[in-house]
């Protein structure tokens, strides 16, 4: 080409929650062996049934001519004013709707000053932070979470890198967090709140997943603890029903009344969306029909119900490594597993016997961190497909996987197969 084209920290945007399904099928050809993916979130392909009160409710608004076409940009009025309905801190005008929330999440930081950097958690979902540090064109700038306190940050470590870093502008909290499993306490964002007040930082708020926390005290809302700092809520319809292709997301923009800047800023990312036109009109249509069937609160229990059950089967069965630490998520889907890199061998290829497999898994391992090798090398012998926590930036070893499997004993066979990986490859 006449000139480089290639975006500056274009290297840089990862989603390795899909790029191992390339590693998985290369395997699969070699093994002729079905994988068992563990690696996303896609309660359908793991064979949840669609419930038929979910189905009439689309069914219907199919037969609606309306729902074919283009959507207002911010989204369907009615369906933006029933969110707002039961919200004493916004109105219909401070809802945007997305096609689904990595729209959402690469708007907010490509329309952010380049200079202006958003601190986020580390390990954190990868669309954040490769969006975030592709923005700035710079390394990400991160607070730790410690598995040794249950996942919670540091808020000294928080406070003292927002001081020292006056170009942090906004804080990230993904609550509850994925890919942790954690659920923060409402003193923990109280603090964070604390900060984002004293140095004049905005809040993005990632919490997708609030209606999905096993325990209903730890179902916080960051609309129910702050009233005068500028934030962003993150929301999704397709958590709480197994509808992931709907892409349906919002943001509910608070206090932009409150700092010129701030609103200038949100005015940008509506801007962009209407140069996209609208969102999907169909899921947007339907959204408050779900909310209100006499169905969903239930279903949505039961749900819970079959992920506690999981998390509670994992940390039995995992247990049972004692290089392994588990801790047990708080909200429905994702378990992390660490492991001590130091207990387990650095190359462990050579032990699986099949040549041409050894072959692959040596080739595309070489220079790759030890939780990489692990997930290969348990896709080599398992034909289970999980994530490298390196993958979300994380400096621990460890992988997630889901809590999604219908069948019990299925899922007991997956995990008890990830403890005879470990104990094969235990020094």
């Amino acid at each position: 080409m006449r000139n480089d084209i290639v975006h500056f920290w274009a290297d840089e945007q990862h989603y390795e929650i899909r790029e191992i399904v390339e590693v998985a099928y290369q395997i699969q050809k070699i093994t002729n062996k079905d994988i068992i993916w563990e690696n996303i979130w896609d309660p359908v392909v793991k064979g949840e049934s669609i419930p038929n009160w979910l189905k009439s409710i689309v069914t219907k608004w199919v037969q609606e001519d309306i729902t074919y076409a283009y959507s207002p940009s911010k989204w369907v009025t009615a369906t933006r004013e029933y969110l707002a309905q039961n919200n004493d801190k916004i109105t219909s005008e401070d809802i945007i709707f997305f096609n689904g929330l990595w729209e959402a999440i690469n708007k907010i930081y490509g329309y952010l000053n380049r200079t202006s950097r958003v601190l986020w958690p580390n390990p954190a979902y990868p669309t954040h932070s490769s969006s975030e540090a592709t923005h700035a064109w710079d390394f990400h700038l991160t607070y730790d979470l410690d598995p040794t306190n249950w996942w919670n940050p540091n808020l000294e470590e928080i406070e003292n890198k927002v001081k020292y870093n006056p170009s942090i502008s906004a804080i990230l909290v993904i609550n509850p967090d994925n890919p942790t499993g954690a659920v923060f306490s409402r003193e923990t964002l109280e603090w964070i709140i604390k900060i984002a007040k004293k140095y004049g930082l905005f809040v993005i708020f990632d919490e997708i997943y609030e209606k999905l926390t096993f325990d209903q005290k730890d179902h916080i809302l960051l609309k129910d603890i702050i009233w005068d700092v500028c934030w962003i809520a993150m929301k999704w319809l397709s958590k709480e029903v197994p509808w992931p292709g709907s892409r349906c997301g919002w943001i509910e923009v608070y206090n932009q009344d409150k700092d010129e800047n701030f609103a200038k800023y949100i005015n940008s990312v509506f801007f962009s969306k209407m140069l996209e036109v609208c969102s999907t009109t169909l899921p947007q249509s339907v959204l408050p029909a779900i909310y209100e069937a006499p169905e969903f609160t239930q279903y949505l229990k039961e749900r819970i119900s079959k992920y506690s059950r999981n998390a509670n089967i994992a940390v039995e069965i995992l247990w049972k490594v004692p290089e392994l630490t588990i801790i047990k998520p708080k909200w429905a889907y994702y378990l992390t597993v660490l492991f001590d890199e130091f207990k387990i061998l650095n190359n462990f290829n050579h032990l699986i016997k099949d040549k041409n497999l050894e072959e692959f898994i040596t080739q595309i391992s070489i220079w790759k961190k030890i939780d990489k090798k692990f997930c290969y090398y348990l896709l080599a012998e398992k034909s289970i497909c999980t994530v490298p926590l390196s993958g979300f930036n994380s400096k621990l070893p460890w992988f997630r996987m889901t809590l999604l499997e219908n069948d019990e004993t299925k899922f007991r066979k997956i995990l008890e197969d990830i403890v005879e990986v470990f104990k094969q490859i235990k020094k």
